[in-house]
């Protein structure tokens, strides 16, 4: 039987306090953040079906972190723009900004080639899976996703009683789209798909996505995670907003946290259709979490084209470089279209990561079908030639 674990005991005792939260970067949020984990016999964080993660134990020492490859993180932002903007706004921070959110709305509407009811604000876009999922799943039912994939939204759905039907990954790690229509009965209420996918970095082709999208959302809503989207260089893909303009009852999710570089300043959106997000404000609103300052850092890192071209660069350069030290090392990595990179292992995990620690190194390691892997984000050229020594070490 899996035991508990609690999340608030975890920051007491440390395990996530090292380099800002080195076991896990998103154990500690959200609307269920007080919710227990649960342990398998073998004293790993039980993720799935398929997926194990590892942490730190309680009384590991580690030195002081000078390469967090650790949480998905743009390591170039936030853009000067965006900076600037919050400098600038922050003596208004004793207001609220309704107007201010409006003109971001019709801003990222246009962007999006929607009417601005087809948006809805967040702080971050894991905020609006978690409000999609307390609503939905308030009464019960089913949600299908793959496995692996982003556990935000299914952990609160089944925290306020959801099933969770995980379907595995095909070979190639992408969406089993075949078997997730399959999977889905009487009793589902939502799809969720991440795309490209986390935590492997995978990417499920764009025209087959569609088609997915497009005919099993006359049946059930189907909510496409795009948080990695803009950072998918040379990939078969695209975003499902386009079924919006045919009235597909699809959710689209984005975020500030990647390719803008701003995942401590919080904002989001979900692109749905006027009479879902009805359904979901009945419930909760989603723009009241942001800040006056976040409302303005968001619409200038819009405007600054030149920085997330440089991030998209800089990041698939980062990503090829160490791409030819896993080959030179004998790793057989997952292709990512993303920020970081999974591949298996021959240490175990727990092992694998007190030791790149221990040189100041922090990764996440998970155990995928009993199997070991580490997953590290792409941060600066320096940081991955920081990765590449340490795990030279360890071959």
């Amino acid at each position: 039987m899996n035991q508990k674990i609690d999340r608030r005991n975890l920051l007491k005792s440390g395990l996530m306090a090292i380099g800002g939260m080195t076991l896990a970067p998103h154990l500690s949020m959200g609307a269920f953040s007080n919710s227990p984990f649960f342990l398998d016999p073998e004293n790993r964080i039980y993720r799935s079906p398929m997926v194990r993660e590892h942490f730190l134990p309680a009384d590991f020492k580690a030195p002081k972190i000078i390469a967090r490859l650790n949480a998905n993180e743009n390591p170039y932002g936030p853009p000067m723009s965006a900076q600037k903007a919050v400098a600038d706004s922050v003596k208004f921070g004793n207001r609220y900004a309704w107007k201010e959110m409006f003109d971001l709305i019709d801003k990222i509407a246009k962007k999006e080639g929607v009417p601005a009811d087809h948006i809805m604000m967040g702080p971050g876009s894991s905020d609006l899976l978690e409000k999609v999922a307390i609503v939905t799943f308030m009464k019960g039912g089913n949600i299908v996703s793959a496995d692996p994939c982003y556990m935000s939204l299914v952990n609160v759905a089944e925290s306020v009683g959801a099933k969770w039907k995980a379907v595995p990954c095909t070979a190639d790690w992408s969406h089993d789209l075949k078997a997730m229509e399959a999977a889905i009965d009487k009793d589902t209420k939502l799809v969720y798909v991440c795309n490209p996918n986390n935590p492997t970095g995978a990417i499920t082709s764009g025209k087959d996505l569609l088609d997915f999208c497009s005919r099993v959302s006359e049946k059930v809503p189907v909510f496409v995670d795009e948080a990695y989207i803009e950072l998918a260089v040379g990939a078969d893909t695209q975003s499902m907003v386009s079924l919006l303009t045919q009235k597909k009852n699809v959710i689209v999710a984005r975020t500030f946290s990647k390719i803008m570089g701003m995942a401590g300043i919080r904002v989001g959106y979900m692109v749905a259709l006027p009479s879902y997000i009805k359904e979901i404000e009945k419930i909760t609103r989603g723009g009241m979490g942001i800040s006056y300052t976040s409302i303005f850092a968001a619409s200038a890192s819009m405007d600054d084209k030149e920085f997330q071209g440089n991030t998209r660069k800089l990041n698939h350069e980062a990503k090829a470089y160490l791409y030819s030290n896993l080959d030179k090392l004998g790793y057989k990595y997952i292709p990512s279209f993303t920020n970081f990179v999974i591949f298996p292992i021959a240490i175990p995990g727990k092992e694998m990561m007190m030791k790149l620690m221990e040189k100041g190194v922090a990764i996440r390691t998970f155990d995928i079908q009993d199997k070991p892997w580490c997953r590290v984000s792409i941060g600066t050229m320096d940081e991955m030639k920081i990765f590449v020594s340490a795990l030279g070490q360890l071959s």
